[in-house]
């Protein structure tokens, strides 16, 4: 099988096979033994140096006790994602993420939305399928923390009729609690190096992805200077941002003074 340069998406994957190996408590060593295959190949798969044939994720599943969690992560990733092509790097890093820092200005966070307010915003069953399989990591044994700031625009966007907004926005009160999650809210105002929604994804090893929004789909990185850029004005929109109990209050007056009927 050909050695490649890493992709983002071939180092996703191999670090999912490198927290599932972890968490089954077993070695390298021990992992090539049991697929038998050699110990540098499984080195090449987990550190992205190549791509390896599905027929060989199904094997480290079935040793690894995993169901299909890793021929799943092939099939979607690695051959026929049913993401766009600009978004198809980025699952794999989020579902492997110990932390997710996201600013949201347009709709509510993916991981959070409801499934009527999914349903309304996306056409293809394909596309709903896939946020529905990207919420599971909120189920996980060590779901990852989570840091959110939505734009206040979101809470008053309308998705699905208000029945569904006041569903969803019952929702985000609810993770909001979470230990994991801390939710903010940004009034509307100009915040310097703000200009689209975001989300940078932070692996256990100190690997980051980004995922940029844009006009026409969107872009990821892992360009050390714009993961740079992103963590300053993230940091200084967190700082303006209402507080998570202050949050919580104006989510709470949103949906009974717009959304609730009376």
């Amino acid at each position: 099988m050909t050695a490649r340069k890493p992709t983002p998406a071939l180092k996703a994957f191999g670090s999912e096979v490198t927290r599932l190996r972890e968490e089954a408590g077993i070695s390298r060593a021990e992992l090539a033994r049991l697929a038998t295959v050699s110990r540098s190949y499984i080195s090449q798969v987990e550190n992205g140096a190549t791509r390896c044939r599905k027929d060989f994720a199904e094997r480290l599943d079935e040793v690894l006790d995993t169901s299909t969690a890793l021929a799943d992560g092939w099939e979607d990733l690695l051959r026929t994602t049913p993401y766009p092509q600009f978004f198809a790097d980025f699952p794999m890093a989020e579902g492997s993420a110990v932390l997710l820092r996201s600013y949201q200005e347009t709709f509510v966070y993916g991981l959070f939305q409801i499934e009527e307010y999914m349903r309304a915003l996306l056409t293809r069953e394909a596309d709903f399928e896939g946020r529905m399989r990207r919420q599971a990591i909120l189920n996980s044994k060590s779901p990852p923390v989570i840091s959110l700031v939505l734009g206040e625009s979101t809470l008053y966007r309308e998705v699905g009729g208000p029945d569904v907004m006041n569903a969803q926005l019952e929702r985000l009160l609810e993770v909001s609690e979470w230990e994991n999650v801390t939710l903010q809210v940004a009034r509307t105002a100009h915040y310097r190096g703000i200009s689209g929604s975001f989300t940078l994804a932070t692996q256990e090893n100190g690997d980051e992805l980004l995922y940029q929004e844009t006009t026409t789909g969107g872009m990821t990185s892992n360009d050390r200077a714009d993961i740079l850029f992103v963590v300053k004005v993230l940091t200084a929109l967190q700082g303006r941002a209402l507080s998570v109990a202050d949050s919580r209050e104006f989510i709470r007056k949103v949906a009974s003074d717009r959304w609730m009927r009376t």
